[in-house]
């Protein structure tokens, strides 16, 4: 076992979390399976590869950025509770 339930106990400590005995034992049997998991990964062989942020190739999937006309003021307030002289209204929040 890489992990002790003293430790997980320690972690949970300093995170604020208050788990049982029962919760503990449970966490640090999966946290050493997930330990054991990374020891066999840790032994395959990757001479040769090349590193990468992702499984799979990505592209970015921005619009172009050209410009429009807009929606105008009359438009964009036709749908608003409180569309006064042109702007948005709001509740007020300071006194």
């Amino acid at each position: 076992m890489k992990i002790t339930t003293q430790e997980v106990g320690y972690v949970a400590h300093l995170a604020r979390l208050d788990l049982s005995e029962d919760e503990k034992g449970i966490l640090t049997s999966q946290l050493n399976n997930i330990l054991m998991y990374m020891d066999i990964l840790n032994g395959v062989d990757t001479e040769g590869i090349a590193p990468m942020t992702h499984a799979i190739s990505l592209n970015n999937v921005f619009r172009d950025d050209t410009e429009k006309q807009s929606i105008g003021v009359a438009i964009a307030l036709s749908n608003a509770p409180d569309g006064d002289m042109g702007f948005f209204g709001v509740p007020k929040i300071i006194e």
